[in-house]
């Protein structure tokens, strides 16, 4: 199966990244550590065999960041007013490089296992299966696995709330989808967050660690 990996990142701008960590730590602060998640998220994913990665990049003059700064990957503006509006763009520009299956994720979750992306695409290359969603913690989700760019998934949904996942699981079942759900797991949104992921005891994560244990002595 012909495979591609979305992934989104924004610019590390202070005051732009990160806000509720940044109530506690300081807009510095969370922006090196942003910028931290998505090294490690980048680094993670560089291990994914057949997959295209695709970085959609999030940044106050709307370009891209120098394609030698992150080789193994293809380099895209996010377009669109709204996060629906700029998944869905992202999905149907993913779609058209050839993917039979396309997955999303964003760099909240640094310590992703990666397993739960290889599951992702291995739920998708079934027949039944249409939607693969990875549930977060605090009620939205962190990937989202498509065969296609469907008009209208992504109406709708009630972002920045904890109604996001089963808005989009209403969604699905709205349009005749039939999905499938992957292991729980969290997002970096506060200092608790990253303390949980520290307390952890794993590898996973290393620029994310080494950035907490440099500007919070954690």
């Amino acid at each position: 199966m012909n495979k591609g990996l979305i992934i989104f990142a924004r610019e590390p701008v202070p005051g732009r990244v990160k806000t509720r960590l940044a109530r506690e730590v300081g807009d510095q602060t969370a922006a090196e550590l942003y910028a931290a998640m998505t090294r490690d998220v980048l680094d993670t994913t560089a291990a994914l065999v057949d997959v295209r990665r695709m970085l959609f990049w999030a940044a106050e003059n709307n370009g891209v960041p120098p394609a030698n700064d992150y080789p193994g990957l293809d380099l895209f503006p996010q377009q669109g007013d709204t996060l629906g509006d700029r998944m869905f763009d992202a999905f149907t520009r993913a779609f058209q490089g050839g993917p039979e299956a396309c997955c999303i994720i964003g760099t909240d979750s640094p310590d992703l296992p990666l397993e739960h992306i290889v599951k992702a695409f291995d739920l998708l290359d079934r027949e039944d299966i249409d939607a693969v969603f990875g549930p977060a913690e605090d009620g939205g989700y962190y990937l989202l696995g498509l065969k296609q760019a469907w008009e209208g998934f992504f109406d709708f949904i009630p972002w920045s709330t904890r109604n996001v996942l089963d808005s989009s699981l209403e969604r699905s079942r709205h349009l005749g989808l039939r999905t499938a759900l992957l292991p729980e797991w969290y997002d970096i949104d506060t200092r608790d967050d990253l303390l949980r992921l520290i307390a952890s005891g794993e590898d996973s994560a290393p620029a994310v660690r080494g950035t907490a244990r440099r500007l919070l002595r954690v």
